[in-house]
């Protein structure tokens, strides 16, 4: 165990991820080590890293971030139901174990394993350090297929939800119009008006990546990220320092859009990427507006960082967490899913019952959104 991410060496956890069916860049070492050295996952902020690893012969063989944690915000898979259960019989829910990102509901691996018997025993090694320190819990959030498989061979309970993601065409669209032609006439016609409004408000738009986002952009990011938090009554979960280390050691990985009005700019937008000079996931993250224009939100969040993901041949756009929203801008469902360990038997067992109820309610939740595909609907033969 581990008290902090800087304490396991960057280049072998970076090069274990790599080796991985769907590494994110916010698995990646710098991300991990950023949030806790820059004060935003810390056991001030209830996040104690206590990150695990697992070596042979001098190699890094699996490897996990693990944090003990006093509540449940900043995970966008919702227990506090159980929790209050346990409070209610006089039991202590908290502190819990979690194998997650903070802040960072985006499915990917996060039993980091050179193959599968490694994974199993990291996740063995999970559950009886759990039963050891007494905890009640461990919860392995937004996971892969094979940290799924994983996790129910060894006992756990799985937990799905719904995300909205966009995928390009095959071949890739030409552009934004070629894209809109693949809606039906309904949605093109609303994201079309949407649009235009943003344009008659006299809003127009720039991007930067990478180490072109220069240190006055991030600071004006900074300004309408926090302004969002505290607009909904909270303080902003990741630090100014947090972004300055994005900057420094992952500028790569960053997309940032700018909406402008009369020479000032007055929102922006986030986006994260995966490695490489022509991405092929982009990652819907972080905004915030200083003035308020009526379908902004859309433009900067959604229909600007399409259009750049269709110019730059990007296969995948990740909206977030929840949001039904979304799919009237093309961004379909899909399920994500999580993996619970539970220690006391009977509250294991009454879990298990909601899970199976959830579940048949989940799977109904998709069929139905299915069934209002914003696709347009071509005839068969």
């Amino acid at each position: 165990m581990n008290a902090s991410p800087q304490a396991l060496p960057a280049e072998a956890w970076n090069a274990l991820l790599a080796a991985q069916p769907h590494p994110t860049p916010f698995m990646r070492h710098e991300y991990l080590a950023a949030l806790h050295a820059s004060g935003s996952a810390t056991p001030a902020t209830g996040w104690t890293p206590r990150f695990t690893s697992l070596w042979q012969a001098g190699q890094l063989v699996a490897a996990c971030a693990v944090y003990l944690k006093s509540h449940s915000w900043g995970e966008y898979v919702f227990d506090q139901a159980w929790a209050g259960a346990y409070e209610q019989h006089g039991l202590t829910y908290y502190p819990k174990a979690l194998v997650a990102v903070p802040f960072t509901p985006v499915p990917g691996t996060r039993l980091l394993a050179r193959d599968a018997a490694a994974r199993e025993t990291l996740l063995r090694a999970l559950v009886e350090d759990c039963r050891e320190q007494g905890l009640s819990s461990l919860h392995l959030l937004f996971a892969t297929e094979e940290d799924l498989a994983a996790c129910a061979r060894a006992g756990l309970m799985l937990r799905h939800n719904v995300q909205f993601h966009w995928k390009n065409s095959t071949p890739g669209f030409q552009d934004f119009e070629d894209f809109l032609a693949s809606l039906s006439q309904d949605k093109r016609k609303k994201i079309r008006q949407e649009r235009r409004k943003v344009r008659e408000a006299g809003v127009a738009f720039r991007w930067a990546r990478g180490a072109d986002i220069t240190a006055a952009d991030w600071d004006f990011f900074y300004r309408c990220y926090e302004r969002t938090y505290l607009e909904h009554g909270n303080p902003p979960y990741l630090s100014r320092d947090f972004f300055r280390r994005m900057a420094a050691h992952m500028p790569e990985n960053w997309l940032l859009f700018v909406a402008e009005r009369a020479g000032r700019p007055i929102a922006s937008s986030l986006i994260a990427l995966d490695a490489g000079g022509r991405p092929a996931v982009a990652y819907g993250r972080y905004w915030g507006a200083l003035e308020r224009v009526d379908c902004l939100h859309f433009e900067a969040c959604y229909y600007q960082p399409l259009q750049w993901c269709i110019a730059h041949g990007v296969q995948r756009f990740e909206g977030g967490a929840q949001g039904e929203h979304k799919m009237a801008r093309a961004l379909l469902p899909v399920q994500a899913s999580s993996a619970h360990w539970l220690a006391h038997p009977a509250f294991a067992d009454a879990v298990e019952r909601f899970l199976a109820r959830e579940g048949q309610g989940v799977a109904g939740y998709l069929e139905q959104l299915e069934r209002r595909s914003p696709l347009r609907q071509t005839k068969s033969a």
